[in-house]
């Protein structure tokens, strides 16, 4: 059949063992990636698509004991499925989101498990050709050793790599070309017939190819359907799938599929979040930004002549290189990032904290909405208090808290916790944080909670700069809560126990069901 035992043979399958486990492993990665931005809650969609992948792996494991004659070319055949439906994963998710949401759950983890089988089925097949030549015992240990070492190589690769220069479309192709490779090499080994065998070995290779150079156009569209705006910019960052859309004169920015501004109404939002705060702390000079990578906070705080510095701390250094570069956000930011007062620090916004030494006058928070647990952080007990620290005597903070309309408890809890966290602070007295809101017509209505080391009177304040929305009576008025959004019983949100996340999940649940 082959020349199993010759040395050259043992070789080319020991290197192909590598090369499928770290194909198989970013497969799962991309597959998580997509079904994230596409469905949401990271965690858990990280989570559910481990666990298909492996039982699938584990059903694919057992099926292999059924292929029992020509090992090599059953491996060969597997590689050249792998490769076709791995490699048009990515791009086949986008487009039945786009033309079939209410079924893509179904069919996207359909297309995890039947991956997951054939990644599955790889292994104990390699293994049993290569035994031919060295023993059970020896075949064994090497193919897991290197099985372990090439998924290690995925994990690695792909947020540092991969995902960076190729985006995740791209991605699922390129190592679907890599297990078409490992299929072409190993049609090398065997004796025989084998056209037939290679012409289809050529025939994905071209379709995947095809896909590589035009992966962006079509996944460009499906997410002009998706968004139904033109979609002038999709960028995967190794935190983010970044989208901005144009309709008319209408400019909007999705972070992983989640809505951040509409060029019509974010004037609402960003002086709602940064002007209260302003007037609530006397000549303020020095500005931090927690989040607002797109330069609008940014653009609100150099309104006021007293300012001095800010300083930017966004996670991620391809939103606020689109910030300082990209014409569309240029056009709405009016270039604040790129202001001489303005510096820029590409840093988890935790991490900064917990590292920082400064102190600041004004601090904005304007984070994406604790959706997940790892985000949830952000709006902690402990991320509070480290907050504190950073504040000068007489400043004061503000944080975006999402919605106290249609996830009442978690804007409430985000109040709550941060008045516990200003308890265990250095002040010598309690103060109360100043909740309030507004309505924003892309968002619907919004929450925002301010906390000062000095007393407060928000009947008093008003705008003493030119804006587009706020005025003296409209900023007053966003203090002033209805009685279907009154506090309620709600728990402090603490790194242990991220309660916010489940507040926040089963607010927009209900109102969506």
């Amino acid at each position: 059949m082959l020349a199993e035992a010759d040395i050259k043979g043992r070789v080319v399958l020991l290197g192909s063992v590598f090369v499928v486990a770290a194909c198989g492993l970013v497969y799962e990665l991309v597959a998580g990636a997509v079904s994230s931005y596409i469905l949401g809650d990271a965690v858990t969609q990280f989570s559910l698509v481990i666990g298909v992948f492996l039982c699938a792996m584990g059903v694919g494991s057992y099926l292999a004991k059924f292929i029992t004659r020509n090992l090599l070319e059953a491996f060969i055949e597997i590689e050249i499925w792998i490769g076709l439906l791995g490699g048009t994963a990515s791009i086949t998710m986008f487009a039945v989101s786009a033309f079939a949401q209410p079924i893509f759950p179904v069919v996207f983890y359909l297309l995890c498990a039947i991956v997951g089988i054939l990644v599955g089925i790889e292994i104990p097949v390699l293994v049993r050709i290569l035994k031919e030549g060295q023993g059970i015992s020896e075949a064994l240990s090497h193919v897991l050793a290197l099985d372990y070492v090439g998924a290690l190589a995925g994990s690695v690769l792909f947020p540092l790599v991969v995902l960076p220069f190729l985006g995740l479309s791209r991605s699922s192709v390129v190592f679907g070309l890599m297990n078409l490779a490992v299929a072409a090499i190993g049609l090398k080994l065997i004796k025989g017939p084998k056209r037939w065998t290679a012409f289809r070995i050529m025939l994905v290779i071209s379709l995947l190819i095809g896909a590589l150079v035009y992966s962006p156009n079509l996944v460009g569209f499906f997410e002009d359907v998706m968004y139904q705006d033109n979609v002038v910019l999709a960028k995967d960052s190794p935190y983010q799938r970044i989208v901005i859309t144009r309709w008319r004169n209408d400019i909007r920015l999705y972070l992983n599929g989640h809505l951040q501004f509409c060029s019509i109404d974010e004037p609402r939002y960003h002086e709602a979040l940064v002007i209260p705060v302003m007037e609530a702390t006397a000549h303020p000079r020095n500005v931090l930004i927690l989040g607002g990578g797109d330069g609008l906070a940014a653009r609100e705080a150099l309104k006021y002549q007293s300012v001095e510095k800010i300083l930017l701390v966004d996670i991620d250094p391809t939103m606020t290189t689109l910030g300082r570069q990209r014409k569309e956000l240029l056009a709405i930011n009016g270039g604040s990032l790129n202001s001489s007062k303005v510096r820029i620090v590409n840093q988890d916004a935790m991490k900064f904290l917990q590292q920082d030494t400064g102190f600041y006058d004004i601090a904005i928070v304007d984070l994406p909405d604790p959706e997940t647990e790892s985000l949830a952080k952000l709006y902690s007990k402990s991320f509070y208090e480290l907050l504190f620290r950073r504040l000068s005597s007489g400043g004061s903070m503000v944080t975006q808290a999402a919605s106290p309309f249609f996830a009442p408890d978690a804007f409430w809890c985000i109040a709550k916790t941060i008045a516990e966290a200003f308890k265990n602070g250095t002040l010598t007295e309690s103060v109360t944080p100043l909740p309030y809101h507004l309505n924003v017509p892309s968002f619907g209505e919004w929450g925002f909670v301010m906390a000062t080391k000095h007393s407060v009177d928000p009947t008093k304040l008003s705008p003493s700069v030119t804006t587009r929305y706020l005025n003296a009576e409209a900023l007053r008025a966003m203090f002033s809560f209805s009685k279907d959004m009154q506090p309620r019983e709600v728990e402090v949100n603490k790194l242990d126990n991220p309660i916010l996340f489940t507040y926040y999940k089963r607010g927009w649940k209900n109102f969506n069901d």
